[in-house]
Order: C-alpha cells, then sequence, then structure tokens
C-alpha cells in the first residue's frame, strides 16, 4: 500500500477524514470527478442526496479497479456538493456509510476537500467526487 493516513500531533481529529496522507508510490492516479451515473449514463438517485453519494463512490471505486487500485491508495478527495448546508452532513456520510457496506468493506478516509457549488453538469446531480491515488 502506497498510502499512510495521518493525524499529526496538532491539528484536530476530524472523524470523516484524515489531515494528512504520505504517499509513497511511484504512478500518480487522477480520476475525473465521478457523479451519480450508472454504467448506463442514466442518473441513480434523483433527489436523494445520500444514493448520489454512494454511487459516486461506487464510481471511484470501478475506476481505480480499472487501473488495478482500491480505496486504500487514495490520497485525497475533493467533493462537490450543490446548495451545500451543513444539515447536508447527515446524508452524506450516510452514502459514504452505504457505499461501503455495498463495497464489501469501510471506506478509507484520506484527506479531502468539500466545496459548496450552486450547479454541476446536469441538473440532476447533487454531488461529484474526485480522487487522486497513488500506486506501485
Amino acid at each position: 500500500m502506497a498510502i499512510t493516513l495521518v493525524n499529526p500531533n496538532g491539528l484536530p481529529e476530524i472523524p470523516v477524514y484524515r489531515q494528512v496522507s504520505v504517499a509513497t508510490g511511484s504512478k500518480l492516479v487522477f480520476i475525473a470527478g465521478q457523479v451519480a451515473w450508472g454504467a448506463d449514463g442514466v442518473t441513480v438517485g434523483e433527489g436523494d442526496l445520500a444514493a448520489q453519494v454512494e454511487q459516486c463512490y461506487v464510481n471511484i471505486a470501478a475506476a481505480l479497479d480499472g487501473v488495478g487500485a482500491g480505496f486504500d491508495d487514495v490520497a485525497k478527495l475533493t467533493v462537490y456538493v450543490v446548495d451545500w448546508t451543513p444539515d447536508k452532513m447527515p446524508l452524506l456520510l450516510e452514502g459514504i456509510t452505504r457505499a461501503a457496506k455495498r463495497l464489501g468493506g469501510a471506506v478509507p478516509v484520506p484527506p479531502a476537500t468539500m466545496i459548496g457549488v450552486a450547479a454541476l453538469d446536469v441538473p440532476e446531480h447533487l454531488v461529484e467526487i474526485e480522487a487522486t491515488a497513488v500506486i506501485d
């Protein structure tokens, strides 16, 4: 595994991610922002933030698998949420939990940045998640 997740002393511990990831691999993998499209290109979970977060993670897992990687190789996530407000956090966490169950285990918690945006590529999309991974 090329990634070590760390919460250094002097920084707050955030339950949903680690503050730092240390990468020791030799190949960088940049995954385009994933939205809630199923493999057929149809939006999954229209109007349901948790369902869309789940699908984004499933899509990231498929992208990682396609290059011989997994969530343990993810060094950084960036999450874009339409009209973000803090009261949406439980739905975001529910979607991550559902994705972890669907993918057969815990989804690691690499450093992450969450950005509220006005809109995404199509009106039905409520969230987009991009990932950077490091593999040997």
